[in-house]
């Protein structure tokens, strides 16, 4: 089956991932982060990318954003390879490629699925056994949110400002999100989407961005159509 062109939309919150290649380890020590995290401030601003919630973990990187037009997020993703790859390259001796191929994306519903898809990103760490809890993981948003730091990597979305009308309380409903987590379900529902490049909303959310574009935008039913009842 031929692969779908990725799905980018303009004004719309995309959940971004890129894997290393094969699983490998793609940030190793302090240094590989933080230069990461510049090049990403700096191709976010010069592209047009409004990040929103991220998370860097030693083998994939997880982006929450919003892009101003079609082109941009292509753009910023190859700039940071330009970049980062030859720097990696060059420190660790190595050559070839670092990504495992394209990076994959979703459109998604901001009034649903903002709000969980930071989350899920913010306590990828604790997953994966780097930290007890997310707050204390430096190379991801979650202290940001949280009020610990300012980082001028994230953009706050209007979903996370309408969590209160005071930097205290938005910090603190932030948290009580964090402590709850996300079901399992819920997990599985935003990762099938973003790798199969489904927009991920209510009906009404994906019939209007289907409008915008001219692929499809969620998998095909099932099964042969209902034929209509005859009339008696």
């Amino acid at each position: 089956m031929a692969r779908l062109p990725r799905l980018v939309i303009p004004q719309q919150v995309h959940h971004i991932t890129q894997a290393g290649i094969d699983g490998k380890i793609i940030f190793v020590d302090n240094a590989d982060y933080i230069a990461f995290t510049d090049w990403l401030r700096s191709a976010a601003k010069q592209f047009g990318i409004q990040i929103h919630a991220y998370v860097i973990l030693p083998d994939r990187l997880h982006l929450l954003a919003t892009p101003s037009d079609e082109v941009g997020l292509g753009k910023m993703m190859q700039w940071l390879g330009r970049y980062y790859v030859p720097y990696f390259n060059a420190k660790y001796k190595r050559s070839g490629l670092l990504w495992q191929g394209r990076f994959k994306a979703t459109v998604l519903e901001a009034e649903n699925y903002f709000l969980p898809c930071s989350v899920m990103i913010e306590e990828m760490p604790v997953r994966a056994g780097l930290v007890h809890e997310a707050s204390a993981y430096l190379w991801s948003s979650c202290q940001h949110h949280l009020g610990a730091r300012i980082d001028p990597i994230v953009a706050d979305h209007a979903m996370y400002w309408g969590m209160g009308n005071t930097p205290f309380q938005r910090e603190a409903a932030y948290r009580q999100l964090l402590d709850k987590g996300l079901s399992a379900n819920e997990m599985t529902t935003i990762q099938q989407a973003t790798n199969k490049a489904w927009v991920l909303g209510s009906d009404s959310y994906k019939n209007q961005m289907a409008k915008l574009t001219e692929r499809r935008v969620e998998p095909m039913r099932r099964g042969r159509p209902r034929k209509a009842l005859r009339p008696e």
